[in-house]
């Protein structure tokens, strides 16, 4: 049960210039409940958890932690008063173990004090002292942690362990978790809930910000639900369902089914690819041996543990980076080795949707209407440019889309997260490819614009187009995909009807175990 209100922030207000991140917002956490955070992109989420951790000062309103009123000057000042934050992305120096990680920054006087000491402690001690710390934390909580393990060997599970740990070694007592489950297989997934189980019930305040409802539904005490930087609601999960969730998040209900659409055509092989190798510069194997094809209309998912190749295997098949042995044909012409420019240049509708939209995908200094140039500049004749077919492709993108944008002529990076997906996207698909690559499209956006992602998908696959779908949520991945291929460290475990399989069963194919 919880005991009291552990956490409060009164009436938190932030402004970044003309943005008001956050209006007057409250919520709170007791001991022993785990309050989950939810909001569509920019709703004000990461502000207000920043500024809970220390690493912004709110404008207005007041942060209570056990009835005391405090004020934070920095992250230090948040850890003193019991607050730990895990990223999303892992803080951790790789070449150094859990253990030397665990205890990096520490105080010999906070050592000394513990011990009861005056004098500096020998290294010995030290460690005795830190690994003895570390064991009790790992027993009370039912972690699994290694401290003598490197962080380049861990697997990405292990390593927010290892964050968790490291938060409680300094004595947090509220917890933050920012996208804890976004590149975690199920099992793994399993796991830190277990954690999380285990620190309410030793009496912590855990806050959790996810996108994904069915774990909001599973692991949570009460949500809170910020709308445009303002409370929208505060409710008791077990009260609740993701339908009123979603509606709360966005003003209005959204339609939460993936419909796996049919393509009416003819059976047609867009592309296929044969033993497949890549080797990187250090060495490694990336990809081993890869055989698959992709029909047309159909959506072929891959899942995969992050770093499996799955970026590795959507650049070489895009031309951007090459490959050491195998076979990549688009319609039996082969394009193994073969520039983006001079995949162009054969005709080949081949289209591409990075994982980095900002860096590969767009460029953010330019305006929108810029962008849609980018695809383009080189088809006229001659070195003038005509303007007025980009802008009114840029028009068009915008209002098919539902963009929301000032004008065409506004910088991309100004848009958010959703906007700036929706004007790549735009962009590929009207190109008019045969063959569309994605890698993590709906990574980091709200459902709302997730859902619109997916049904646009869905449309080019009742198009006749042939869609490779890189993806890390399970659920979307069963419910979107006609086919799908699990990656381990390069290697495909398997092609399977999606559904025919369970989340579990996947799970255990991505660790590298065959079912």
């Amino acid at each position: 049960m919880p005991i009291g209100n552990c956490v409060e922030m009164r009436g938190i207000s932030k402004r970044f210039d003309s943005v008001l991140a956050n209006d007057n917002v409250t919520i709170s956490a007791a001991g022993g409940e785990i309050l989950s955070l939810l909001g569509e992109n920019g709703s004000g989420k990461s502000t207000l958890v920043n500024m809970l951790s220390g690493i912004y000062r709110p404008d207005g309103g007041t942060i209570v932690i056990d009835g005391e009123e405090q004020r934070f000057h920095s992250p230090e000042d948040a850890i003193s008063a019991g607050i730990g934050m895990v990223h999303q992305h892992v803080m951790l120096i790789p070449v150094m173990t859990a253990l030397e990680n665990i205890c990096l920054g520490e105080k010999d006087s906070d050592i000394r004090r513990e011990l009861g000491g005056a004098v500096l402690p020998s290294p010995f001690l030290r460690k005795k002292y830190t690994r003895g710390k570390i064991d009790a934390i790992i027993k009370k909580f039912g972690l699994k942690v290694n401290p003598n393990q490197k962080i380049y060997d861990m697997s990405i599970g292990e390593k927010q362990t290892v964050e968790i740990v490291k938060a409680l070694y300094r004595g947090a007592r509220i917890l933050i978790l920012d996208e804890p489950t976004a590149v975690l297989t199920p099992q793994e997934s399993e796991k830190l809930f277990a954690v999380m189980r285990n620190m309410k019930a030793q009496g912590c305040a855990i806050i959790i910000i996810t996108h994904k409802l069915g774990e909001v539904m599973e692991i949570s005490d009460r949500v809170t639900v910020l709308r445009k930087g303002r409370v929208a609601g505060t409710v008791v999960t077990g009260e609740t369902n993701p339908r009123e969730l979603t509606g709360m998040m966005v003003g209005e209900s959204v339609e939460m089914e993936i419909k796996r659409e049919t393509f009416e055509g003819e059976d047609l092989s867009m592309l296929k690819v044969r033993e497949l190798g890549y080797t990187n510069t250090e060495g490694l194997k990336v990809l081993n041996n890869l055989s698959f094809d992709i029909q047309a209309g159909e959506i072929l998912g891959v899942a995969g543990i992050a770093g499996s190749g799955q970026k590795e295997l959507c650049e070489i098949i895009t031309g951007l980076r090459k490959a050491g042995r195998g076979s990549v044909t688009f319609l039996g012409e082969e394009l193994l080795g073969l520039s983006p420019v001079a995949i162009k240049k054969r005709g080949v509708r081949l289209n591409f949707i990075p994982e980095d939209r900002l860096g590969m995908g767009l460029a953010g200094g330019m305006s929108i209407t810029d962008n849609i140039m980018l695809k383009s500049y080189d088809d006229g004749n001659g070195p003038f440019i005509d303007r007025t077919k980009a802008r009114e492709q840029a028009e068009k993108i915008i209002e098919r889309y539902a963009v929301s944008t000032p004008s065409i002529n506004h910088l991309v990076r100004k848009l958010s997260g959703g906007n700036i997906q929706k004007v790549l996207l735009g962009r590929e698909i009207e190109a008019k490819p045969r063959l569309l690559i994605t890698a993590y499209p709906v990574r980091g956006l709200d459902i709302g614009a997730s859902y619109s992602v997916y049904d646009m998908l869905n449309r080019q696959k009742q198009e006749g187009v042939g869609i490779l779908y890189i993806g890390e949520d399970l659920d979307v991945l069963r419910e979107l995909c006609d086919r799908l291929l699990v990656l381990h460290n390069g290697e495909i475990m398997g092609v399977l009807d999606p559904r025919g399989v369970s989340k579990k069963d996947i799970g255990m194919m991505m660790l590298g175990h065959a079912v």
